[in-house]
């Protein structure tokens, strides 16, 4: 047992205060045993004396013979002390880039210098699952765990075999289902060798399955219903105010799947609040797909809220009803965010009640032609990630995020996770439009960069290269 576990000074609470139940972090969770609600890591701050200012953080940057130190997640170890150094994992995740983007910011409708993109496709694995992986391969390791499993649609995935593979901690095994996973995801999980289960379904049933059969075999569940996942992706935000020299901005806007970014970008908030090193919370936007709209259509159509813990979630049953009735499935482009029942739902509504929060969806084509326009400032993202771009420039078309307003939008992913989507989009070739993104109600490429196509002659090639060029 931990000397963390020991003392209580970290520890797991139920996220319903009318239960509040609190587990040691030595146990293996994903759902309080009392109430069934998601789970919190806790802390006794009071003993643990976190930092009064930022500078502890700063001084880091100068250890960089300190693998810890430079991991974009433990140089923060002071702010989610849930397992002692001895026991942290780090591949060199977090080692991510907040860019000031004015092309982009221009088509989003902002004014110079107020457009920022915090760019998680750094991360060793290609996206923003790192941040959280390294912290519960951080918490597998201090309960001993050998197995470790996951429902993905990709990027999970390709974290989780990365991790096996490199630190050889655990044994990874992969959920997927029916051709809901790109290749360009999917090839990353197959070459770390992690063991890959497809199962005819989509990833809610997926995700359905490795929960029985995590509990069935006492496989460590790495899904973000695990609360040490979301640890370690509150440290985006940590990096975002680092970026910003502590200074938050207006908003944070992300690309709602399975929920957990927003949840944890709520809770590192309402944490660096009450400890006094922020004086004001910045809002939050989360974005679904149309295809994949579960929070908009809950929160924006159906009005559920947390409303302080005591949130009626009898909507979000009738809807899920009516989801299995019509046998309607997510479906959209934005594969990393094609999910229907998002396992942090109520961690979400806790979150946008934090932030003063709204929810907006944005279609497959206002995606593709948002990617594009990343894609041309210079930062390539998968679909999903140029959703937060979508429905920045949504809330300023409709005058909820003003034009001189700082705004983070968080880029979950690397371009090549699915290139498929970005050479259909840009293609001469009709018939793979079609197919790609056409079937997806997606009519234009209103920014698409044509190849030239020319003879093998000198003089046709620096024609075009003159007409062009």
């Amino acid at each position: 047992m931990s000397v963390l576990a020991r003392t209580d000074l970290a520890f797991q609470r139920c996220i319903d205060p009318a239960c509040a139940a609190t587990y040691s972090v030595d146990e293996v969770l994903t759902a309080c045993p009392v109430c069934g609600n998601l789970l919190d890591v806790a802390y006794d701050w009071d003993r643990l004396r976190p930092p009064g200012s930022f500078e502890v953080f700063e001084r880091k940057w100068l250890q960089r013979g300190d693998p810890l130190a430079v991991s974009g997640v433990w140089r923060f170890h002071e702010l989610l002390p849930f397992a002692p150094r001895e026991t942290l994992v780090t591949v060199g995740e977090g080692q991510t880039l907040l860019s000031v983007s004015d092309p982009v910011g221009a088509f989003v409708g902002l004014r110079p210098g107020r457009l920022h993109l915090q760019y998680e496709g750094l991360n060793p694995s290609g996206s923003f699952k790192d941040n959280g992986m390294a912290a519960a391969f951080s918490h597998a390791r201090l309960i001993g765990a050998r197995r470790a499993a996951c429902a993905s649609t990709g990027n999970t995935s390709a974290s989780l075999a990365l991790y096996c593979a490199v630190t050889r901690l655990m044994r990874g095994i992969i959920f997927i289902g029916s051709g809901k996973i790109s290749y360009g995801k999917l090839s990353q999980a197959l070459d770390y060798g992690a063991l890959t289960i497809q199962i005819a379904g989509d990833f809610d049933d997926a995700m359905a399955r490795v929960k029985e059969v995590a509990g069935k075999l006492g496989i460590y569940l790495v899904n973000s219903v695990n609360p040490f996942r979301l640890e370690g992706q509150k440290t985006i935000m940590f990096r975002v105010l680092e970026s910003l020299g502590w200074d938050v901005p207006e908003w944070i806007v992300v690309p709602g799947g399975n929920l957990g970014n927003s949840s944890a970008f709520g809770k590192a908030f309402a944490e660096l609040r009450a400890l006094g090193l922020i004086d004001r919370v910045p809002r939050l936007a989360v974005i679904n797909a149309a295809g994949a709209n579960t929070l908009h259509e809950l929160y924006e159509r159906r009005g559920l809220r947390w409303l302080g813990g005591r949130a009626d979630l009898a909507p979000a049953c009738h809807y899920y009803d009516e989801l299995d009735r019509d046998r309607r499935r997510a479906d959209t482009i934005a594969s990393a965010i094609e999910i229907n029942r998002p396992v942090n739902l109520n961690k979400c509504l806790r979150a946008l009640e934090t932030c003063d929060g709204v929810v907006r969806q944005v279609s497959e084509q206002e995606i593709l032609d948002a990617k594009a326009q990343v894609g041309a400032g210079g930062f390539g993202c998968e679909p999903a990630s140029a959703a937060s771009v979508a429905g920045a420039r949504q809330l300023v078309a409709e005058g909820v995020i003003g034009r001189d307003e700082r705004v983070v939008c968080i880029l979950t992913g690397h371009q090549l996770k699915d290139p498929t989507a970005t050479v259909a989009y840009h293609t001469t070739d009709q018939k793979l439009f079609n197919d790609t993104l056409g079937s997806r109600g997606v009519s234009r490429a209103s920014f698409a960069n044509r190849a030239v196509s020319v003879g093998n002659r000198i003089d046709e090639i620096v024609q075009a290269i003159d007409l062009y060029g």
